[in-house]
């Protein structure tokens, strides 16, 4: 099970602005520290926490943050139109757009994604496979 996922940021404020413009809708509460940005799921009382927990911190060696060649994190929305208004929102808050959102040949008929670039480079999906919402095909 995967624990936590880090992206190293070198603009703690801008990445604040990207991050929040799209976490807090899933369900992500954010604590700010120091040492950066945690966003997690709240945990009820008397039940194990939620994971993954996503950091966005500065690197720990002091050298520039890069993006991962290959590397992507991904989210999932509710529904359809929440992955427009998520990607819409983190446009408006900094993002570059990386694929708007839509069906996508070479994936199942309910896969509904948009990717994103954050303020330092990290690439992002917001996707939905709810079955009860129109699918490619249909």
């Amino acid at each position: 099970m995967i624990a936590y996922v880090t992206v190293g940021a070198d603009d703690i404020a801008l990445a604040k602005r990207f991050y929040s413009a799209i976490l807090p809708a899933l369900g992500y509460e954010l604590e700010e520290g120091r040492e950066g940005l945690s966003f997690a799921l709240p945990v009820p009382p008397s039940q194990s926490p939620v994971l993954p927990d996503f950091y966005v911190k500065p690197t720990f060696d002091g050298q520039p943050a890069t993006s991962g060649n290959g590397a992507m994190v991904a989210f999932e929305a509710g529904n359809q139109a929440q992955v427009r208004d998520l990607h819409a929102a983190a446009l408006a808050a900094g993002g570059v757009n990386e694929g708007a959102p839509g069906f996508r040949a070479s994936y199942g008929p309910h896969f509904y994604v948009s990717y994103l670039r954050d303020p330092q480079g990290n690439k992002i999906a917001l996707f939905s496979s709810d079955r009860t919402e129109p699918g490619r095909d249909g």
